[in-house]
């Protein structure tokens, strides 16, 4: 066992003694050494509750023949970090989470670990940990939160919320209504209830198959996720058992189903950034050409928030992932022969669960989707030479082909005081750049610009362009991931006020349309834009960070 470095024979006597300093036995240092990465605090919704899902796992493992020992990770709550400096931490957390996890996972070898996720880039981060250290692992989340209500009885979620702000700014709502509808749209602990990031790779983990079948849509506050964290305890001791590691299951077939996953059910933008941070931490190099490829041959299958007036917990009731799994098996779009933490290949827990849709108005039938491309696109040209990413499942049809006029904003909260003061027009494209991963520094979310938009009635009329990156709640032509970034001396950095952009989904262009020797002209003596950071660690992941074109991982 992998803990006998720290337990056994006559020199590791000191190291037991600090383990028996701890209250436990000597039988219980005798088992193998279970790692359970707690994300819990009392500061982001969606781990609020995970004290009781890390009790749950620990059980799992006791009564299995383990014994568990708990340490914490840290997590940030996007939507508490939206709009303001926090911001610029949440991806560069996603770095510490991974390194941190490996710092406790070696200095104190254990034979196994269990990752306790749930919100944002906690999920990626474990994930890119969990590959990293490749020892038995499990992945369980804290599961979503229910949908919310609002004043009228309908359902309701935070991007509701964002997008009440213009409401209120347009005059549609009051702010007492919108305070009422804060109070109702997150009714309690949980991933927020639509196809944001925390969901999306929540679902995607299952799909990949580090996480036990339910773990994407298990909903938080039920008494299945329990079970299915009690699950994931024994799970880890099978997996210890036969030695399957977390290199043994992620290939580059497990890749290619997670992929058509994530088009078939319309995920986050921000899945563009993790799945390739993710599977490079076991060598596999995942190019924006490869999501664009599985996109163009697999159908979009669901609209969830914010595509839609649906949520995870209606997906859930329709069969969850394995019944998306089981709609594409139909089209052979998936590899059946991975191997899952279930000790058996997809093919078989499909087989075993007996998948089935049972709502084809939550999941559509593999013969009737909504599109017959898949939810993210990635647009090449002029402006994007080396990709940009849009959302297109979640694009109002009149915008998917549109010769829009650059609005130009340097940073994030320039662009929102614009269109809060109702200076944005239709046909605009609002630019914001200098908000990439290097540039930001940080790659801040564009969450409050693009509700915004909506709030004020203009999602189907107003692009949103940006080096920097957009919440996963994100709805309308929001074309984020822009590389080269600004920054770097991308060509977003010499768009000016009122140049025409071209803009077209289906055949994939995000062009200037600019002449190349005025350009060259305002390439003449230019800088980039220099901004004060202050923080050692932003001034460090701005020198070490690569691309968003290559997931924003570091150097």
């Amino acid at each position: 066992m992998r803990s006998k470095k720290m337990t056994g024979g006559l020199e590791k006597a000191p190291h037991r003694s600090l383990l028996y300093a701890l209250g436990l036995t000597r039988e219980e240092i005798s088992r193998p050494l279970v790692g359970v990465v707690n994300a819990a605090n009392e500061v982001v919704p969606g781990h609020i509750h995970l004290d009781t899902i890390a009790d749950a796992v620990k059980a799992g493992i006791r009564a299995a023949g383990g014994t568990p020992m708990e340490f914490p990770a840290i997590a940030v709550c996007d939507g508490l970090a939206m709009n303001h400096e926090g911001m610029r931490f949440s991806l560069p957390s996603r770095e510490l989470i991974a390194d941190s996890i490996e710092i406790m996972a070696t200095a104190h070898p254990f034979d196994a670990l269990v990752f306790i996720p749930n919100c944002d880039k906690s999920v990626p981060g474990m994930l890119m940990a969990m590959l990293r250290m490749n020892i038995p692992s499990v992945l369980v989340s804290g599961g979503p939160m229910a949908a919310g209500t609002t004043k009228g009885g309908g359902g309701a979620d935070l991007i509701n919320v964002f997008e009440g702000v213009g409401q209120v700014k347009l005059g549609k709502m009051t702010e007492e209504e919108l305070e009422d509808l804060s109070e109702t749209a997150c009714p309690g602990c949980g991933s927020c209830a639509g196809m944001f990031t925390a969901n999306s790779m929540n679902c995607l983990s299952e799909t990949i198959g580090l996480a036990l079948p339910g773990n994407g849509t298990t909903p938080a506050t039920s008494a299945a996720r329990i079970r299915l964290a009690k699950t994931a305890g024994f799970k880890v001791m099978e997996l210890l058992e036969k030695n399957i590691c977390p290199r043994d299951i992620v290939t580059e077939a497990s890749v290619s189903n997670a992929i058509s996953a994530d088009m078939a059910l319309g995920c986050s933008t921000n899945t563009v950034l993790h799945l390739p941070a993710v599977f490079g931490e076991a060598n596999l190099d995942i190019s924006l050409e490869l999501f664009d490829k599985i996109s163009k041959k697999t159908p979009n299958l669901c609209k969830l928030s914010p595509a839609g007036d649906q949520y995870i917990q209606d997906l859930h009731r329709a069969g969850g992932i394995p019944a998306v799994l089981a709609e594409l098996r139909k089209k052979d779009a998936l590899n059946l022969d991975v191997m899952t933490v279930t000790g058996k290949t997809l093919g078989e827990n499909l087989e075993e669960m007996k998948a089935t849709n049972c709502d084809p108005t939550v999941i559509r039938p593999i013969e009737e989707p909504y599109s017959e491309e898949g939810g993210i696109a990635i647009l090449y040209g002029s402006l994007a030479p080396q990709g940009a990413v849009v959302k297109q499942s979640a694009v109002a049809p009149e915008m998917m082909v549109r010769t829009a006029t650059a609005r130009v904003f340097n940073s994030e909260e320039d662009a929102f005081e614009a269109i809060m003061a109702q200076k944005i027009n239709k046909s605009d494209a609002v630019i914001i750049r200098y908000e990439g991963p290097k540039g930001g520094p940080g790659m801040r979310e564009m969450l409050s610009p693009t509700a915004a938009i909506a709030g004020i009635g203009l999602g189907a009329d107003v692009a949103l362009i940006t080096d920097g990156r957009f919440s996963g709640g994100t709805r309308g032509a929001a074309i984020g991931h822009v590389s080269p970034e600004a920054a770097d001396g991308g060509m977003i950095a010499f768009v000016e006020e009122g140049d025409k952009i071209e803009i077209n989904i289906p055949e994939r262009k995000l062009n200037l349309l600019v002449d190349e020797a005025t350009i060259e002209e305002r390439k003449k003596g230019w800088k980039p834009l220099e901004k004060e950071v202050t923080s050692p660690l932003l001034k460090r992941y701005s020198r070490m960070v690569k691309s968003a074109s290559s997931g924003a991982v570091y150097k």
